[in-house]
């Protein structure tokens, strides 16, 4: 069995390792995809994994594969396709020293999972499924996710939900709203930024929160809010935790999905159902997520850049 399974993006991501005196970067790659970063906070922590995914029949997408061994997740459910190129993220920064996203992906391997393709059997072994949306944004990926989680859901799985919205990659900013739509709607746990509630709903992330669990119906939902810590609310209440600021900042590529894994770790090891956490319970995960994410970003990359147990356990008794 598995603790976790996820679908969607595996793929490289390269990212500014200096400017050359022409003002061109110097670019370096590594392993990541929001769902394979998620993946990796979790088996660091213990946790069996599987991943879902297509990657190319190219140098990069083999060592993707790789790594996925590497690092402990499970790599049986994903399939390399000698048609296409594995899908590459370049992440520069702007005037305002924000990230930005540009992607070769027309089309990348992530964009072609079938529906016939997925590995139904790897979800009965798991006891949860995570999806995003990245996969979302065209066909045939769009419909493999729709059928791998309606039936995870049919199987009674539960079901852990990041938008993890890229607008580079979305042809209309509107149907990304609806896919995000969808996947609330089909969540238990939501993992969702600031600047996603924001994008979705234009309003407090106390007032998104709401609309999350009384009109979609997410039973738990963390919202992660960068420096600031996060906010997390159920049923049964709502609260905040801060984040760690004094530390040395290198690259926040992975971090909010390294949040999400370290999360659903907490939850799994706390064995109850999302609606039944209690306040106390879910500041003390959100503790954990946002220590374990902030330690993420003095490294680069996502998969390798999870800190391990015992050096968030000992920052978070500083």
């Amino acid at each position: 069995m598995y603790d976790v399974a996820a679908i969607g993006e595996l793929l490289i991501d390269f990212t500014v390792d200096r400017i050359q005196e022409d003002g061109y970067p110097v670019m370096a790659a590594h392993p990541g995809g929001a769902p394979a970063n998620f993946l990796a906070a979790l088996t660091k922590y213990g946790k069996k994994t599987a991943m879902i995914a297509k990657v190319g029949d190219d140098a990069l997408g083999r060592q993707l594969v790789q790594t996925l061994q590497q690092v402990g997740i499970d790599g049986r459910g994903v399939l390399v396709d000698g048609s296409v190129f594995t899908t590459l993220a370049f992440v520069t920064r702007d005037a305002n020293g924000e990230r930005e996203f540009s992607f070769a992906r027309k089309p990348g391997a992530d964009m072609l999972l079938t529906a016939d393709e997925v590995p139904y059997d790897l979800i009965d072994q798991s006891r949860v499924l995570h999806f995003g949306t990245v996969c979302m944004t065209n066909e045939p990926s769009r419909t493999a996710h729709y059928k791998a989680v309606e039936y995870a859901r049919q199987q009674g799985k539960l079901v852990t939900f990041d938008p993890n919205l890229r607008e580079p990659l979305w042809a209309d900013l509107e149907d990304a709203k609806e896919q995000m739509f969808w996947g609330f709607r089909h969540a238990d746990v939501v993992k969702i930024s600031d600047n996603e509630v924001e994008f979705l709903f234009g309003c407090s992330v106390e007032e998104g929160t709401e609309k999350l669990l009384k009109e979609f119906g997410v039973k738990l939902v963390f919202v992660t809010l960068g420096k600031d810590g996060c906010y997390f609310a159920n049923g049964k209440g709502s609260g905040r935790v801060p984040g760690v600021t004094d530390i040395n900042v290198v690259d926040t590529t992975g971090a909010g999905d390294i949040f999400g894994g370290s999360a659903v770790t907490g939850l799994l090891e706390l064995g109850k159902a999302p609606e039944d956490v209690t306040v106390e319970e879910m500041a003390k995960i959100a503790a954990f997520a946002c220590t374990a994410a902030s330690l993420s970003t003095t490294n680069l990359g996502g998969i390798f850049s999870v800190p391990e147990r015992a050096a968030v356990e000992a920052r978070m008794q500083q």
